[in-house]
C-alpha cells in the first residue's frame, strides 16, 4: 500500500519561473470522479493520467487531507488515450513545472482550459510533519481546501469560480 503525503499552495508571484528544470504536459480525467465521491457512492477516485509517451492508470483515496493512500500503475499510451477520450466526463490539461529547492522538489502545475490561470504548488513528503523550505513565491496554502482537488476543477472549473466563492475557499485555510 501506498500513502501520498502531499501539500498544496497557491504562488505569490512567477520567480518560481526562473528555476523550472523541466515541464511536461499532462492530460488527466477522472473514470469514478467529484460527483460519485460527493453522493457516497465511492470511496476512491479512479483516474487516467498521460504524459508524453507515459500513462498511468490512479487510484487515490477519496478522504481529504495531506495523506491518503494512492496507487499508481503504468498503461499503454493508446489505453489512457481511449480513456480519456471515451469514459472520463471532461479533462484537465496542465504543465507540471519541476522545481527544486533546496534539495526538495516542488510541482507547479499551470493549468489550461477551463481551469486557465490557477496555478498549484505541489510538494510531496515523506511523513507529516517532515520539514521542507518555503521559497518567497509560495503562497497561502490549500491542502484541505478540495475544490483545488483535480477531480473538482472537471466538474467546477477555476474560470467558473466568483470572486465570493475564492474569497470564502482563501478565509477557510
Amino acid at each position: 500500500m501506498s500513502i501520498e503525503i502531499e501539500r498544496k499552495f497557491l504562488l505569490l508571484d512567477e520567480s518560481w519561473r526562473h528555476d523550472v528544470e523541466r515541464s511536461e504536459s499532462l492530460a488527466q480525467g477522472y473514470l469514478v470522479g467529484a460527483q460519485a465521491l460527493r453522493n457516497g457512492s465511492a470511496r476512491a477516485s479512479v483516474r487516467a493520467r498521460l504524459a508524453g509517451e507515459q500513462a498511468w492508470l490512479n487510484i487515490k483515496a477519496a478522504t481529504p487531507g495531506i495523506a491518503r493512500t494512492e496507487f499508481d500503475y503504468p498503461i499503454p499510451v493508446d489505453d489512457a488515450s481511449t480513456l480519456l477520450a471515451t469514459l472520463c466526463d471532461g479533462v484537465v490539461e496542465k504543465v507540471r513545472h519541476h522545481v527544486q529547492v533546496d534539495g526538495v522538489l516542488f510541482e507547479i502545475d499551470e493549468f489550461h482550459g477551463d481551469n486557465e490561470g490557477l496555478l498549484v504548488a505541489e510538494v510531496e513528503l515523506p511523513a507529516i510533519d517532515a520539514a521542507f523550505p518555503h521559497p518567497p513565491w509560495l503562497g497561502r496554502e490549500v491542502s484541505a481546501l478540495t475544490r483545488y482537488y483535480n477531480v473538482n476543477l472537471i466538474e467546477h472549473p477555476y474560470r467558473q469560480w466568483t470572486p465570493v466563492e475564492r474569497a470564502a475557499e482563501d478565509a477557510a485555510c
